[in-house]
């Protein structure tokens, strides 16, 4: 993935015949990404912008797209392929909420064992995001959820973390 962009969905499959297509969009608030002008469309690795003519939400996370000039058999050729906007356009987060690539870098403190390591990235799994730490070359894997996050401090660039107990130790061989 190129970091300039973030990951928005996927195109799933044909409605109707007319060059439209389901998408599935990968976002906590889908109904706010009607109103979009162009997405950027991973095609063999390159980030290709596709204008949009019209974006009806179908509910949950599913909404049709009608990309500008693209017919049934075009359409065709742009299923599975995953949907991208830059980064630029992703709102600011205030508090505790984040987007993960804003805390790349950050050190990570836990409330029992004090400093633990950098964020160095997150892997997405099928029920939670992990947050992967470098901890001199040892990687220690946190699960990104509320309950072990506890505050993200930006300006110092640090996140406040309560692993569960005994999680950080497996990794440390203590």
């Amino acid at each position: 993935m190129h970091k300039e962009y973030y990951y928005l969905g996927v195109i799933t499959k044909h409605f109707g015949i007319k060059g439209e297509l389901f998408v599935y969009l990968d976002t906590d608030e889908p109904e706010k990404y009607t109103k979009l002008e162009a997405v950027f469309l991973d095609i063999d690795g390159d980030f290709v912008p596709y204008p949009i003519e019209k974006i009806s939400y179908r509910g949950g996370n599913l909404a049709v797209f009608k990309f500008k000039d693209v017919d049934y058999e075009e359409a065709s050729d742009l299923i599975k392929s995953a949907l991208y906007l830059p980064i630029s356009t992703l709102p600011p987060l205030t508090g505790n909420r984040f987007y993960f690539h804003e805390v790349i870098g950050f050190q990570v403190i836990d409330k029992v064992k004090g400093a633990i390591g950098v964020c160095t990235d997150f892997i997405e799994m099928h029920q939670q995001s992990v947050m992967q730490i470098d901890n001199n070359g040892i990687e220690i894997l946190i699960p990104a959820v509320d309950e072990f996050l506890d505050t993200i401090d930006r300006e110092n660039k640090i996140i406040y973390v309560q692993a569960p107990e005994g999680l950080i130790e497996i990794y440390m061989g203590e």
